[in-house]
């Protein structure tokens, strides 16, 4: 056995499975390229049902069966989102446990100054820029790279593969997963693609919830505003300053996850002004304002409270004023999601990225995940976690982007996850004849 526990025998078959990833590497960039192309940006989420069609296309070639699962209206209506929240379960069934191997198809949208289309994939050199090129349409074009191998050569696998491809990560009340997960649609353990190409032992992460906070004035032309209009957007100063004021109160409380290497202290919690809208035309008194505010908090903290506190705040700044405050999205925190598939997994990220074991690190993180509802839900408590995400990576920003080289080592990992004959000592599955 060699230093990253990968049998003789094995070896001979991922090498040739491997060769077919690195052979086969630009069908990952038409993927992700077609991917790309369809926008699915949160809000509104519009574009989930295009997107699962493209998906449809992609996997049949690669004998998964397909199935659309739409989450009711009811239970994600809310301002600013519309369209299906239609998920999709590409399967495949021969008795063998199952992975699941879930995605967000969903965007944040794009931020002003992007340099030329961000729904159109650019390439320079190595480098793969689009909207959610990495965050995270490319690990979805990585793992189809891995399966479109693992079929070339006739691969054997250890599990049977579940694609879970799911909406309203990015925001909104009810992710796609915590649907299936309450449907009791999953199934096995899971590999979570929502996180980075690094070398890093997850520790969890924090929740998050966002508010809409409606203030209501009247509308009247601006010549007349002293006796027939009421300016909502002046209205809501006090309610601004009271959110400015409450903002680092807040970021004081920190949370006992270990924070990521190099981090300047740990981990705090946090309150931002994410969007305000409100306001017409200069001739006319603004009627209506909209804040979105963006709360993130710490494991240790209780959401109702947490929900309380900026609400009470808002109340007491609003003097009287017309407002409705909206509770628009939530993902509670992920508690700690190691367990058995993890020492596993940390091989066969170094068998694709070249990761040495003393490389590895246990970190938390202040962004947020989907599988604290999956937790709750399922009392499942280990969650894998990888990703494309790195610190050039542009997450969220103009010029997102991964590499090629990324994809196709992420790939090689999942594929060796996969892989029957890889590492089969420390597979919990694994029983010796």
């Amino acid at each position: 056995m060699d230093s990253q526990g990968i049998s003789d025998r094995s070896v001979a078959n991922l090498a040739d499975a491997f060769a077919a990833i690195e052979r086969l590497s630009e069908t990952a960039v038409d993927d992700l390229s077609r991917m790309v192309a369809v926008n699915t940006s949160f809000p509104p989420g519009a574009g989930y049902e295009s997107f699962a069609d493209l998906m449809e296309q992609l996997a049949a070639p690669l004998g998964l069966d397909c199935e659309r699962v739409v989450v009711p209206e009811e239970l994600w209506r809310a301002p600013g989102a519309y369209g299906p929240r239609t998920n999709v379960i590409a399967r495949r069934r021969s008795g063998r446990p199952v992975l699941g191997l879930y995605f967000h198809v969903d965007t944040v949208p794009a931020a002003p100054g992007w340099i030329g289309d961000p729904l159109q994939l650019a390439r320079e050199g190595d480098r793969l820029i689009g909207l959610g090129a990495a965050d995270m349409k490319g690990s979805i074009a990585a793992a189809l790279l891995a399966l479109r191998a693992a079929r070339a050569t006739g691969l054997t696998l250890a599990y049977d593969p579940m694609l879970l491809l799911c909406t309203d990560e990015e925001a909104g009340l009810y992710p796609g997963v915590r649907y299936l997960a309450e449907q009791g649609r999953l199934e096995g353990h899971i590999l979570n693609f929502n996180g980075s190409a690094m070398p890093r032992i997850w520790a969890g992460c924090f929740g998050l919830f966002t508010l809409t906070v409606r203030v209501r004035g009247k509308a009247a032309h601006a010549g007349e505003q002293r006796s027939a209009g009421a300016n909502a957007i002046e209205a809501a100063l006090p309610i601004l300053n009271a959110i400015a004021g409450l903002k680092p109160v807040i970021a004081q409380r920190t949370s006992r996850l270990p924070p990521p290497p190099q981090a300047a202290g740990p981990l705090a919690a946090s309150l931002d002004i994410s969007a305000v809208h409100g306001g017409q035309c200069g001739g006319q008194i603004p009627s209506q304002l909209e804040i979105l505010l963006c709360r993130r908090y710490a494991p240790e903290e209780e959401f109702a409270a947490a929900r309380s506190e900026i609400e009470t705040a808002i109340r007491q700044a609003a003097a009287g004023l017309d407002l409705e405050i909206i509770l628009t999205g939530h993902l509670m925190p992920t508690a700690d999601p190691g367990g058995p598939h993890w020492p596993r997994w940390q091989r066969a990220l170094s068998a694709g990225f070249g990761y040495a074991p003393d490389d590895f690190a246990r970190w938390g993180a202040s962004g947020c995940s989907d599988f604290g509802w999956v937790q709750q839900a399922t009392g499942m408590q280990e969650i894998l976690l990888t990703g494309l995400g790195k610190p050039d990576s542009r997450i969220h920003a103009p010029g997102e982007a991964t590499t090629l080289t990324d994809i196709v080592a992420l790939a090689k990992s999942v594929l060796a996850y996969l892989s029957a004959e890889f590492c089969p000592e420390l597979s919990p599955e694994h029983t010796t004849p």
